[in-house]
């Protein structure tokens, strides 16, 4: 089971990774000085970036857990 391990790891990674890139869009947001109509639609855009990667790393966690489970 070590390839569902390291499968949940990568995949895991690859939400944190998803996740550094929603709060750097954010601060990139809130340091442009847009109007409050503009930051509103960065920040929605933002939130389903982060929800996604959320949902991807938890993923790749439950991968991890189940690989050391089965090992």
């Amino acid at each position: 089971m070590d390839y569902l391990i390291w499968a949940g790891a990568v995949v895991s990674v690859a939400g944190l990774c998803g996740i550094v890139a929603s709060i750097l869009s954010i601060l990139r947001a809130r340091r442009g000085g847009l109007d409050d109509a503009a930051l509103r639609g960065r920040l929605r855009q933002a939130m389903t970036i982060n929800l996604a990667a959320l949902f991807t790393s938890v993923i790749g966690l439950m991968m991890v857990v189940v690989g050391v489970l089965l090992a």
